[in-house]
């Protein structure tokens, strides 16, 4: 893993810490290298216009999962940090030495990490998200509408075009272009491909 501050003395005082722990191994990392590491750690004060650019840097260019260890945060910022893939956040007043070494252990074996009262505040905004933007527009978290969501959960439990159609009140041509919207958008071959996807990734 590596370590990015916004000034030398956060970066030496983070590295001091995680030096002496046999779990983590530090490299060096810049932006603009040819290769990251797997865990990049960045230390700032808050998310600002600068730490967004850079973790829109990160998740463009790279598969790094970050942790952000942050002196301040509030609802906005939470979701801007979201929206750019972090994968674990911490208040830098929490960032011992041990909590670090969890945090970069779990987001390590693909879990996240937030402060317990950043829960609520995440869960709150996207449930303002799917009743505000995405609802009135039909949509859900999932990418999928309602209806392809509805017709994706019959044909997994088999039923043809013309059963389909006759049981959501749609022509079949509807259920057709449904189902071709949702394996080209999600690049799948056929429908047995699109089941197999839609519920491994939890999505019916």
């Amino acid at each position: 893993m590596a370590v990015h501050a916004q000034d030398p003395i956060s970066r030496a005082g983070v590295v001091s810490q995680l030096r002496a722990r046999p779990e983590v191994t530090l490299e060096d990392w810049a932006e603009g290298a040819n290769e990251a590491p797997e865990i990049l750690l960045l230390v700032a004060d808050t998310v600002d216009d600068e730490v967004l650019r850079l973790l829109r840097y990160i998740q463009r260019s790279t598969t790094a999962r970050t942790v952000l260890v942050v002196t301040e945060i509030d609802e906005q910022r939470l979701a801007n940090a979201a929206e750019c893939g972090v994968a674990g956040i911490l208040r830098r007043s929490a960032a011992t030495p041990e909590h670090l070494v969890d945090v970069i252990g779990a987001v390590a074996q693909g879990a996240g990490h937030l402060p317990p009262d950043l829960i609520g505040t995440l869960l709150g905004e996207v449930a303002r998200l799917q009743s505000k933007v995405l609802g009135p527009r039909g949509l859900h978290f999932s990418g999928l509408s309602e209806r392809e969501v509805n017709v994706m959960r019959l044909v997994a439990e088999g039923h043809d075009t013309s059963e389909i159609a006759h049981r959501l009140a749609y022509s079949e041509r509807t259920i057709k272009n449904a189902l071709h919207s949702v394996m080209t958008r999600l690049q799948l071959r056929n429908r047995s491909h699109a089941v197999a996807y839609v519920l491994r990734q939890g999505l019916i």
